[in-house]
């Protein structure tokens, strides 16, 4: 078993081992349908568990593992390819002679921009959904959201020289909110309910300016809203959230990251997502539990969870560099009714707001 764990920044990857076959087992630390496949592909913070079955013969050959990126965005990116070596132990009586003949085979990966592959490749993904790992989809839901995820701009500083259109500054949003990272932790703000001045609970649960949002035209105005907002969600409310790639300064597969809970990924697809008709569709029997998931270039997804933790919890983009630029937002998940079901106290040394 090789346990797989992309740690890069900013690039999701390709992997696969030459003249190997893989077979896919779990995926962010939960069982999966075991499926077979030449190539995996993986985002930052996703985590994924691979058998790799080797020859019942001596091969005389190394094979490599590569992996390299994929990349839908626009602009320029590393298309360097890393690899390591995969090599059989050779007979106890083979000869130096044999050796030196050792041939070194190389894998196929897709092209870096083979949006198409992932996209079949991330449908494979199954729960086990059987009475001993079961697949508890929320099927009644208490609050339904649409978050557009995406790129946007802010005016350039003063003094600085900014590289984003017209000479703004590159931002990222959540439903064009561009979160700020307040300067008070938010979980000890809202333990203490000193959130005046810290953090709104105002984050809007659709956008607040509907638009063709990966489709054309797209808005003039690409500035985004600085803000510190957060959504209250009470305790095992059963929560469905749609996240919209938008095609402003171009369309994107982002990799969403949910702190404090794992979700169902019950439904994805390319265009607009359509509240009407989309639903039908969805996997609600053995869909994919995780907690980090691409949403597709140009495309969406659709996922399902308990608000059973309670605390604080962030989510965002697990591309460094889009996290930075305001790709993020937060849940307040409220306490619920028994001792084993409340938010614990701080540690006793840690100063009060």
């Amino acid at each position: 078993m090789l346990r797989l764990i992309n740690a890069a920044l900013n690039d999701e990857l390709f992997f696969s081992i030459a003249n190997h076959t893989l077979t896919i087992v779990d995926t962010d630390a939960i069982y999966t349908k075991p499926f077979n496949t030449n190539v995996v592909f993986i985002t930052p913070g996703q985590t994924t568990n691979v058998l790799l079955k080797t020859k019942p013969h001596y091969p005389n050959a190394t094979f490599l593992m590569a992996a390299q990126p994929y990349f839908s965005g626009l602009g320029t990116f590393d298309n360097s390819t890393v690899a390591g070596i995969l090599e059989y132990e050779s007979p106890l009586h083979s000869s130096p002679t044999n050796k030196t003949k050792t041939k070194l085979f190389k894998p196929t990966l897709p092209n870096m921009t083979s949006t198409s592959f992932v996209a079949n490749f991330t449908k494979n993904f199954r729960s086990l959904a059987n009475t001993r790992f079961p697949a508890n989809v929320p099927q009644n839901i208490d609050k339904r959201f649409l978050f557009t995820i995406g790129l946007g701009s802010n005016p350039c500083p003063k003094n600085m020289t900014c590289q984003g259109p017209n000479g703004t500054k590159f931002s990222a949003s959540v439903n064009n909110i561009s979160f700020v990272l307040p300067t008070t932790a938010l979980l000890q703000s809202h333990y203490f309910g000193q959130s005046n001045g810290i953090y709104t609970t105002d984050f809007p649960a659709t956008p607040l300016n509907p638009f063709n949002y990966t489709g054309s035209p797209q808005p003039n105005n690409t500035f985004v809203t600085n803000a510190t907002k957060l959504v209250v969600l009470p305790f095992n409310s059963s929560v469905e959230v749609v996240l919209q790639d938008t095609s402003i300064l171009g369309a994107e597969n982002h990799p969403l990251h949910l702190h404090g809970h794992n979700f169902f990924v019950v439904g994805e697809g390319f265009g607009n997502f359509d509240p009407n008709n989309d639903p039908i569709n969805f996997n609600l029997k053995d869909p994919i539990e995780r907690n980090t998931v691409g949403v597709p270039a140009g495309g969406w997804i659709a996922f399902r969870f308990f608000a059973d933790n309670p605390g604080v919890w962030f989510m965002h983009c697990h591309f460094e560099v889009h996290t930075s630029w305001g790709l993020r937002m937060a849940w307040i998940v409220l306490d619920g009714s028994l001792p084993s079901q409340k938010l614990p106290p701080p540690p006793s040394d840690l100063p009060k707001c």
